[in-house]
Order: structure tokens, then sequence, then C-alpha cells
């Protein structure tokens, strides 16, 4: 199976763990991740005012392209799924800024959201199947204790982002459990981290960094995972405590692709 991919800046850089690890797990799952050949930046945060046009342009481009391609858009970076995700829905349901964004980008077909926009969590629970993902692990990560940190932009507005429950979410701790590994849930698993704050308010983001580490700590968490670059960014830069790590890189751990293990 080959499917479009969208990795996003951070992923060619400072998070190129989340990104050489989801290709290389998937890949050994049969699905290939088909990088756009022409992509550019989402903008990184979802503009707030509704007749922004501009910074969505370029989800814009690389949803139609996907259109075109495969009929499905994977990411992995939270900050990148959530644009393009809500990108889309956007123009599903908001006949001007549709109208306003085809005018803009001038595509030899007008795009109306007909792209499948899938995160790589997702493409493991719904295409490859968390009981399958679990017969191909060649190295369980039986005993360890790992707490899932979703953050904001995974799971809200979840009437929008439709990936799990916002309040209650497992699709983390379900992925933990077919590695092999236990899941530890605490209270703060789908609280911001205040990694938005960090330029302007850096006291606050230290503050609500730490108290994430600290109530996953006291409740056993050996590491976190996260699927976001700047939730990983501040828990390590601002916090100190449980180390937190991707969760493709356990996943590449445990399906035999790294030295570790």
């Amino acid at each position: 199976m080959v499917l479009s991919y969208y990795p996003g800046c951070t992923l060619k850089n400072k998070a190129a763990q989340l990104d050489r690890y989801a290709r290389a797990s998937l890949e050994a799952l049969g699905i290939t991740l088909e990088e756009l050949p022409q992509w550019q930046c989402c903008g990184g945060v979802y503009p707030q005012v509704t007749d922004e046009i501009a910074t969505r342009l370029s989800a814009v481009r690389a949803l139609a392209e996907a259109r075109d391609r495969t009929g499905t858009l994977v990411s992995v970076c939270s900050a990148c799924h959530h644009v393009l995700k809500r990108t889309n829905e956007d123009l599903k349901r908001d006949e001007t800024f549709r109208e306003r964004a085809n005018r803009y980008m001038q595509l030899d077909r007008p795009y109306e959201g007909e792209t499948k926009v899938v995160h790589c969590l997702e493409l493991l629970r719904d295409t490859v199947g968390f009981d399958n993902l679990k017969k191909a692990v060649v190295r369980p990560l039986t005993g360890q204790k790992v707490g899932a940190y979703y953050g904001c932009l995974l799971l809200r507005p979840g009437k929008q982002m439709q990936m799990d429950d916002p309040e209650d979410p497992r699709i983390l701790e379900d992925f933990l459990r077919a590695l092999g590994a236990e899941p530890v849930v605490y209270a703060m698993r789908n609280e911001c981290c205040g990694g938005y704050v960090t330029l302007e308010n850096k006291p606050l983001a230290q503050a609500k960094a730490q108290s994430v580490l600290d109530n996953a700590g006291a409740l056993g968490a050996q590491c976190l995972v996260t699927a976001c670059p700047l939730c990983k960014y501040n828990l390590t830069r601002n916090a100190s405590g449980v180390p937190v790590v991707y969760f493709t890189e356990l996943l590449a751990q445990a399906l035999g692709l790294t030295e570790e293990g």
C-alpha cells in the first residue's frame, strides 16, 4: 500500500527520529509513505480568524496534491496533522473559504476536501490494526511503564479531529499495549504542556511542563511518548524528570528496526 505523506518542517531537522522511524516501521508493516515532492510549511498554527486565507494555502496545496496521487494524506507531527485536518474540514463545510482558496490556487480541478487526512497512529489502529501490530512485534517492551502524552493538538477540537475521545483517549495506550509495554494513565496526559507560550512566558511554560512530568512520574511512568515536536521540546528543555521520546522510536524498537532492546 502506497500513501501520500506530509512530513512537515520539524521532521526534517529537530524531529528527524519521528520521521525516520515512522517511515521504516510502516514499510515493515506493508505501507510505503510517498513524500509529496513539493510540500511547503503548513504554518504550524491553525489560524483562529475565520476569514484568514493565506496561512492555510500551503495546506490546501498539499491536500489537493494528495487527492490526485493516492487519495490519502498521512502525517506524523501533531501540529502538522492539526492544521491539515482542520483546513480540510474547513474546505468541506465553509463554502466561502472553499471558493476563495480555489480562486487563489487556480488548480486544474477545484479542491473540495476529498482527501482523507490520517495521522500515523490512526493508520496503525485502523489500517494495520493493533492486533496485527502485536503479531509483528519481535522485541516486546515487556516491563516498560510508559505514559502517553497527547497534548492539545491531536485530540481537540474533538468534532473536527475525530481521532479519539478528547477527555478520555485510549489510542496511545492501546498502541503501547500492542508493543508489550504497560501504559501508565495519569491525569495530565491530555493537558497543554505550555509550549506555545515559551517565548512570551517561559516560567508558565516551565511550570506546565514540569507538572506533566511530575504527574506521570508519581504514577510510575519510566518515560513518556508523544507525537508532537513542540511538546517534546518543552518537556525536555523546560522541565526535568521522566524522559520523553517519540512514539515512533518505541515502535521501531519493538519491530526490531533499531539496535536497542
